[in-house]
């Protein structure tokens, strides 16, 4: 049990850091003008697709029933479509600033989601460890976008597009769950991205054709092979590992590594400076992780009530046997 959690936890890790890494890229190539937000978001699926669908040349092979089929375009919807459509459509109306805060909404959407739909205990650490995390991530977010606003102002119709893409994200985390436990992560995600891709490219077609692919440049192009290959293709490769291994709430806490990785990047690329203020968010968010991890799962408080409830019978059945066996020397 304990090797499948270390593996859920590797996976997670590894996929934010991937997504905190296309962070930057993705500005940079968007900063080009020679690709569409729109454009960019359909190649990831597209791109992913692809390379899922090669991928499964050489997987073990899968039978999929109608009925999962149809379960996994519902996933791909929430997990991929929305969540990626909304969060890029609103990134482009409103403050850069404002959309990293919103993604600091997820564990805790998660948290809800979960309690609803799977009955997941709202326990006391799982509270502090998300506040925590929440914390050291604004902490992160406001001291190295501070100057995120310029040439871009808040809009109410781009946070609440925003904030659609992290509930979307949410909602497939807890919901999902038990059908991602039943495949592997290549057969899941060739038919999410190829659902995806097809939901996509009728609205993206005219900003996918208008880029000049022969003409881009070299250091584009290795932006866009990073962003497919490494923070689209392999990061969702990871995610099924964590979520079949790990609670939804655990999992969702990896997003505020992603402000992490994007300021240690920002630090060594010159942008910015390490200060002590980052190195407590840092912690904060790592602490935050932690504490959630530690905290209860249903299964386990169930588990513990029904040992309780054993513990407190056990001296009245062994009360019950001395009376017979009394009973039974009289006689």
């Amino acid at each position: 049990m304990k090797e499948n959690h270390a593996i859920g936890h590797m996976a997670m890790f590894g996929a934010n850091i991937l997504w905190g890494v296309m962070s930057p890229i993705s500005k940079a190539v968007l900063e080009s003008g020679a690709i569409t937000p729109l454009a960019l978001t359909t190649f990831r699926m597209l791109g992913a697709a692809v390379l899922f669908w090669i991928a499964s040349i050489f997987a073990r092979k899968e039978h999929v029933p109608p009925h999962d089929l149809a379960m996994l375009f519902f996933a791909s919807l929430f997990g991929i479509t929305l969540n990626q459509g909304c969060f890029i459509a609103g990134v482009s109306l409103t403050s850069p600033i404002d959309a990293s805060v919103i993604t600091t909404t997820v564990p805790i959407i998660t948290m809800i989601i979960a309690a609803f739909h799977l009955k997941e205990p709202v326990t006391n650490k799982k509270v502090i460890g998300i506040f925590l995390g929440a914390l050291g991530a604004l902490i992160l977010i406001l001291n190295g976008q501070h100057a995120a606003h310029i040439g871009k102002e808040s809009s109410m119709a781009g946070n609440i597009l925003c904030l659609t893409g992290e509930i979307s994200f949410a909602v497939y985390y807890v919901v999902f769950k038990s059908l991602v436990s039943r495949y592997s992560a290549v057969t899941l995600m060739k038919w999410m991205f190829t659902y995806a891709t097809i939901c996509c490219v009728p609205f993206s077609y005219a900003d996918m054709v208008s880029v000049d692919i022969p003409h881009l440049s070299t250091t584009l192009l290795y932006e866009l092979i990073f962003i497919i290959a490494g923070a689209t293709f392999l990061s969702y490769l990871l995610i099924p590992l964590g979520q079949k291994r790990l609670r939804p709430t655990v999992v969702s806490m990896y997003n505020y590594l992603q402000p992490i990785v994007a300021s240690m990047l920002a630090i060594f690329w010159g942008m910015d400076n390490f200060t002590p203020t980052k190195g407590l968010a840092i912690v904060l968010v790592f602490l935050g992780v932690y504490v959630v991890t530690k905290s209860k799962s249903r299964a386990q408080m169930e588990a513990e009530a029904a040992a309780m409830l054993a513990a407190q019978q056990s001296p009245d059945t062994a009360s019950e046997e001395k009376q017979n066996e009394s009973s039974d020397s009289k006689r």
